[in-house]
């Protein structure tokens, strides 16, 4: 299943309701203690089926009251069997809401006198019949629902009467109008508790990674990896540990018997109470281990940014793990990545989260409130947090009124240094870009390494995501720099490009240059044999218009042995391939491109064009 939406209700600093639409890859964003972290730690109680700290109630709800946690989800399990084999749906028993999700409530009573709050229940809105006599069939036992289904005169003919699910869907046929509403259905009965039972095993692995941690090998985090890799280790050596086991035992055994026979010496009543019997520890408990860099050095004495991101790695593993033992997906949640961390890592960590929501079944939630993330990351996984006349709301980044109050609230920049601005469409395109000015600044004196240049301070480049409408637009206007704009043509002529008017529209402002490419999009200046040589069922041939993520994504599925065929795939999954292809078209195969094959491929020369022209007015 995948999260959609987070909905918390009298939780922390949220007084009534505050809803959070979660995508792929979610970045809250906001300054410290706007609510942001509430979130994270509200998933961690839902998803760890824990009950929250009294003190979590909203203080404005007096003494005492009621806190939601709310999450819905889409991608749901098309069957569920809560009666012997016979399998149902959600859908047919009426479990999912007006938007065809499942929408799952966990409702907590809280005493502020208390030690810990009350879990009162777990609760579906959802589509519910209400006419009378349909609204409680999901309450009732199978010689309830057999004595329902004779007041209402039911057709068992073709039911098998022990099946529970059969005698609901046949006395809810009876009815001309079940009065649809949407309603709590708390999920306690027989029934309900075998539905909520079989609904946690599809539930997502949540990992949460707090920004208030000690970060030392120590760690669960750290430890828990090490520990299943020894535990590992030892299985594979159990007969031979077994060998050993026997011979301590042998060894011991003979010396307690002769010192059995000395104490007979002595006391022969006392000698014939005594037995030998040779106990051992779990092999596993016999081992620790600690993580030592370089020169031997522990982990536990390195900066503590290094020892974050060693953490935030065995993090991962640990989630991964559990997310493959448990069949389901996983959702990274990670406060403040930023943490203690050099601006060169803190892209290096977007760019790592960015791929990991590629994943298929991986989502990734952040908080933040540096300006670093902010601007690397697309606009549509902004969520800003922040107080609206005093209360904390959420709101999404989709209009020019929420992009300049972020722009108020956390800065852009962190400094004036800043030379060249260079949007472009996605984050794949920067880090194409990266690579082929990297290989060409090594012989080109006229063209700089642009990843360099943005570790400088001197650059600065942002995802458009396709839209006109960018988060750092207007504050880069006031600093008086130069503003480059890249944007795809994606449809051949002689239509005119894609996001002509956008283009336009930035063409029209003072110190702006855009470009705009003459071939489908930026993968399309990469050499096709390349692909040809790691795929030779690729089909692509190197026209200007091929769609080159799509064939690679194919071509890539298809090689792999019983993966089956392209087209037998859903769009999800489709479209997750294509993003892992367009990662490596521009990462792996952008590095395997010459200035020679560029030559031949570009032979007008628009990407040197455009590199150029960045790099002349970084060096101004």
């Amino acid at each position: 299943m995948r999260l959609v939406q987070v909905k918390l209700t009298n939780f922390r600093c949220y007084h009534g309701e505050a809803t959070l639409d979660v995508s792929d890859l979610t970045v809250l964003i906001g300054r410290n203690d706007a609510g942001k972290s509430s979130f994270l730690d509200a998933l961690q109680h839902f998803f760890a089926d824990d009950v929250p700290e009294p003190d979590d109630l909203c203080v404005h709800c007096g003494d005492g009251g009621q806190m939601k946690i709310t999450c819905v989800f889409d991608q749901c399990p098309s069957n569920l069997v809560i009666d012997a084999t016979f399998p149902t749906s959600l859908k047919d028993e009426h479990l999912l809401n007006e938007n065809g999700r499942l929408e799952i409530v966990k409702v907590f009573e809280c005493q502020r006198d208390a030690k810990k709050a009350k879990a009162k229940g777990v609760y579906v809105v959802a589509l519910h019949p209400s006419a009378d006599q349909m609204s409680d069939l999901l309450d009732l036992k199978n010689a309830d629902l057999k004595k329902r289904a004779k007041d209402v005169a039911a057709d068992l003919s073709s039911v098998d009467q022990k099946v529970n699910t059969q005698l609901r869907r046949a006395i809810w046929a009876t009815c001309a109008d079940l009065k649809i509403q949407q309603k709590e259905l708390e999920l306690k009965s027989e029934t309900g508790g075998k539905i909520w039972e079989q609904l946690k095993t599809s539930l997502p692995t949540f990992a949460l990674f707090k920004a208030d941690r000690p970060s030392t090998d120590q760690d669960a985090e750290a430890q828990d990896p090490m520990k299943l890799a020894i535990k590992d280790a030892i299985r594979t050596q159990q007969e031979a540990l077994a060998d050993v086991i026997k011979i301590v035992e042998q060894q011991v055994k003979e010396i307690a018997d002769r010192t059995v026979d000395k104490i007979r010496e002595l006391d022969p009543q006392l000698a014939s109470q005594l037995t030998p019997r040779v106990t051992n520890k779990n092999w596993d408990s016999l081992f620790s281990v600690s993580l030592t860099g370089d020169d031997a050095i522990s982990i536990n004495k390195r900066g503590s940014g290094t020892r974050r991101l060693v953490l935030l790695s065995f993090f991962r593993a640990q989630a991964e793990r559990d997310a493959l033992t448990n069949n389901t997906g996983v959702i990274y949640a990670v406060e403040e990545p930023e943490t203690s961390q050099h601006p060169h890592n803190q892209r290096m960590l977007c760019a790592a989260f960015e791929s990991l929501a590629e994943k298929p079944d991986c989502q990734v939630i952040l908080t933040t409130h540096t300006p670093v993330l902010a601007r690397r990351f697309p606009q549509s996984s902004l969520r800003f947090v922040t107080k609206d006349v005093g209360k904390p709301v959420v709101k999404a980044c989709d209009n020019d009124a929420v992009l300049r109050d972020i722009t108020t609230s956390i800065g852009v920049l962190p400094d004036h240094k800043v030379k060249a601005f260079f949007g472009v469409e996605g984050r794949h395109d920067i880090e194409c870009l990266h690579r082929l000015s990297s290989t060409l600044s090594k012989t080109e004196a006229d063209i700089l390494d642009l990843r360099q240049a943005e570790l400088d301070g001197k650059l600065v480049f942002v995802p458009l995501g396709g839209s006109s409408l960018d988060l750092w637009v207007s504050r880069l206007q006031q600093l008086n720099v130069k503003e480059f704009y890249l944007m795809d043509r994606d449809v051949a002529p002689p239509s005119p490009p894609k996001y002509d008017a956008a283009a336009k529209q930035f063409a029209a402002q003072a110190n702006t240059t855009v470009f705009v490419t003459s071939r489908r999009e930026l993968e399309n200046y990469l050499d096709h044999r390349l692909l040809v040589a790691d795929f030779a069922n690729y089909s692509g041939s190197g026209k200007d218009f091929d769609d080159v993520p799509s064939l690679l994504a194919q071509a890539i599925h298809e090689h792999a042995e019983g993966a089956g065929t392209w087209m037998a795939l859903d769009k999800d999954k489709q479209k997750k391939k294509e993003s892992n292809a367009k990662r490596r078209l521009n990462s792996e195969y952008a590095d395997k491109m010459t200035p020679a094959m560029l030559t031949a491929i570009d032979p007008n020369g628009e990407v040197r064009t455009w590199l150029k022209a960045v790099s002349a007015a970084i060096q101004a």
